[in-house]
């Protein structure tokens, strides 16, 4: 048994207490570890807002989500009328169903401009790799959560999404129908999808988030927060003072919390302004539709997911039959191009045919449905790549060609241009741009171990630069 620390004599009460904390319980260690003297670099600027943001929105989204639950009845003939009950009859329940459904969206516009952040700094270069598999796993989870809680409110646009989305995994080959039935607990979307889905959405998602949320911490205070310059301040050739503290970095607490004060003040002022003054958002936060009660006899003209799903519903449109087999032309090209002018052997090059004569092969076996679910779940699968497909020499977009600040824009005006796509109703036109989006979209992570070493890279600095303000 460890011997147990004594309270300095004249110890206040708090500081006895403390004291018999800390010996039965690191409550000191913890908060010096991960906040007192976890030393962050000094140049941090408005984009690290988001991390904390996103913390601050699971934060709410858990608090508003357990005194819904209290109200709500997951049942498929109760459900819709118990949302009403809390809009009209339950004191500020209006509130809290709007601070949930907007809290909704506003968790995937910061974790989406949290994720760009790092895209630009490369903040899932070496060391930090496993800091962004994490984050891309608690994007998967964000995504799964999210629809599980789009049912819950049981309105038309709630059951015929539900219906749609759930319809889409009985195109996997040989166990697709299987799987549907037991995602929807029944052979159509029912009183058994609901209870599934709610027990998912309440307890067994937000678990596995939490935990996840935890690890990406503990991996990122491990290793160090990354910085717009992408210069290492704990490294060993890093200069530090006498303590071994790093010169370029000031501890989390006081400085960061303080500074990320600023950035909740900004977003609550935006949050309570979309809460009180348009907490429908022109129908993308809540769509007119879902507030007329699910019926299974009467079918929206259009179905499409919330916006934050629509860029990867657009690539799902996208792949056609026509899409597949122009992703044949392009793999079959590539192979021939490869055997006449690429590099390596003649073993190597004629297993590159090979591989990409298999490949068309089962691009035509399988219907075109199943390759847009494989695309979209690619597109998001893919993101956990990019430590790998990023060859540059350099981490951050401040020292790379100007050019390949051009190229993520045009990845982000993409985005946009196919999340836009996915709310809008199916036409000629607006597919033929998605599929060209789609292409635009995989290219960027497919091509980029080439094109992220090419061009001049201005010299990095060897430690961060930092301007007081």
């Amino acid at each position: 048994m460890a011997e147990l620390k004594q309270a300095p004599a004249g110890a206040s009460a708090g500081e006895k207490l403390l004291n018999w904390v800390d010996n039965r319980f690191p409550a000191t260690k913890l908060w010096n570890e991960h906040v007192g003297e976890y030393y962050a670099p000094k140049n941090f600027n408005f984009w690290y807002f988001f991390g904390s943001l996103a913390l601050l929105v699971l934060v709410i989204q858990i608090v508003t989500g357990i005194f819904l639950v209290m109200n709500y009845k997951p049942d498929a003939a109760l459900a819709f009328a118990s949302v009403e009950y809390i809009m009209r009859d339950v004191p500020w329940g209006w509130l809290i169903r709007y601070m949930h459904s907007t809290g909704a969206s506003a968790f995937f516009v910061v974790v989406y401009l949290h994720m760009y952040r790092g895209l630009i700094y490369g903040s899932y270069r070496t060391p930090r790799e496993l800091v962004w598999i994490f984050g891309c796993l608690i994007f998967l989870c964000l995504m799964a959560e999210a629809f599980m809680g789009y049912l819950l409110p049981w309105g038309q646009m709630s059951f015929w999404g539900a219906q749609v989305i759930i319809n889409l995994f009985a195109a996997v080959p040989f166990v697709g129908p299987d799987l549907a039935i037991l995602i929807r607990g029944d052979y159509v979307v029912g009183d058994a999808t609901l209870n599934r889905f709610f027990s998912l959405h309440v307890i067994a998602v937000p678990l596995v988030l939490l935990g996840l949320v935890v690890a990406h911490i503990i991996a990122l205070h491990e290793v160090g927060s990354n910085n717009p310059d992408g210069v290492e301040i704990k490294g060993p050739n890093a200069p530090k003072d006498a303590n071994g503290h790093p010169l370029d970095g000031v501890p989390f607490h006081p400085y960061y919390s303080v500074h990320d004060l600023l950035g909740v003040g900004g977003f609550l002022f935006c949050f309570t302004a979309v809460i009180f003054f348009m907490p429908e958002f022109g129908g993308y936060f809540l769509e007119f539709n879902n507030f007329i009660p699910a019926d299974p006899f009467k079918t929206p003209s259009h179905i499409a997911p919330v916006w934050y799903f629509t860029p990867f519903y657009s690539m799902l449109r996208a792949t056609t039959d026509q899409m597949v087999t122009v992703l044949c032309v392009i793999v079959g090209v590539a192979a021939i191009l490869n055997l006449i002018k690429g590099k390596g052997d003649g073993k190597t090059k004629v297993a590159a045919l090979v591989g990409a004569a298999v490949l068309i092969g089962l691009l035509k076996t399988f219907e075109a449905k199943f390759w847009g679910v494989a695309v979209m779940g690619g597109a998001v699968v893919i993101l956990a790549g990019l430590p790998w497909f990023d060859k540059s020499p350099v981490k951050s977009i401040r020292y790379r060609p100007d050019w390949h600040k051009i190229v993520y824009g045009v990845f982000v005006v993409n985005f946009v241009i196919l999340g836009y796509l996915g709310v809008q109703p199916p036409s000629e036109i607006g597919n033929i741009v998605s599929q060209v989006g789609t292409l635009l979209y995989f290219g960027f992570f497919v091509l980029m171990p080439f094109w992220s070493q090419i061009g001049k890279f201005k010299p990095v600095p060897d430690r961060v630069t930092f301007k007081p303000h």
